[in-house]
């Protein structure tokens, strides 16, 4: 079991003084001299936590490829559309984890991936549609159940829990589905009481203990990212 690491007792924020980073020639150059295997990083926390932002920003640093499990849902094109909307998405079922471990293993030995295309909202996959996605020299897992499998853990190199309180992650949420979902928010909230927050005590947040770091949602995304790098630096996973 990883020992977990809160964001608070690791380090002590840095003054920012108003002016912006600029990568070092030292830092542009890291990824050249990483070993060829890819390291693969396991991001989870509840929906609306903040991982997601925190997964991107981390990918643009390392250049690294992000592959998200909730493209793995179920295909439930055999349900009536009517009835879809009332699936418990956040249980662990509703994801294929078999597969998505399969595509993440044949990544991890360097292969190329059809990653299925999914449909949010319509709760399918595309029939006949997929993503062609390549090894990278850092491969990122981002989901609410990224470290509830336990097939999974085995396969990262370091992982994280990113943590945030509900109203904040409720709202975020909401923001999320209307905007790139084409939900309602009547529709978002009545989810989120009936199945993520249940879901999320039974599956996300003991799952958390599996962390090699824990951070908080709320906090600078930068601080949450300088923290994330340097425990990387420190395990010799980033140079």
């Amino acid at each position: 079991m990883a020992t977990n690491l809160h964001a608070a007792s690791l380090l002590q924020k840095p003054a920012t003084h108003g002016y912006t980073r600029v990568k070092t020639m030292q830092e542009s150059d890291r990824q050249l001299r990483l070993p060829q295997k890819p390291i693969i990083l396991g991001i989870a926390g509840c929906s609306g936590s903040g991982k997601t932002t925190l997964a991107r920003e981390l990918a643009s640093q390392l250049e690294a490829t992000i592959f998200p499990l909730d493209l793995y849902y179920r295909d439930l094109s055999q349900i009536p559309l009517e009835l879809r909307d009332k699936e418990n998405f956040d249980d662990p079922d509703s994801l294929e984890s078999e597969l998505f471990v399969e595509h993440l293993r044949r990544l991890a030995d360097g292969h190329t991936i059809q990653r299925p295309v999914y449909d949010f909202s319509h709760h399918t996959r595309v029939a006949g549609a997929f993503d062609l996605i390549s090894s990278a020299r850092f491969l990122i897992v981002e989901g609410i159940l990224a470290l509830h499998y336990p097939e999974l853990l085995p396969l990262y190199d370091f992982s994280l829990y990113v943590n945030a309180p509900n109203e904040i992650c409720l709202n975020r949420r909401i923001y999320r589905d209307m905007r790139e979902r084409g939900r309602t928010e009547e529709s978002v909230r009545a989810q989120f009481e009936a199945t993520a927050r249940p879901m999320a005590e039974r599956y996300v947040l003991p799952s958390q203990i599996h962390a090699n770091l824990i951070v908080e949602g709320t906090e600078d995304l930068d601080w949450s990212i300088e923290q994330v790098l340097r425990e990387l630096h420190k395990r010799g996973l980033l140079q």
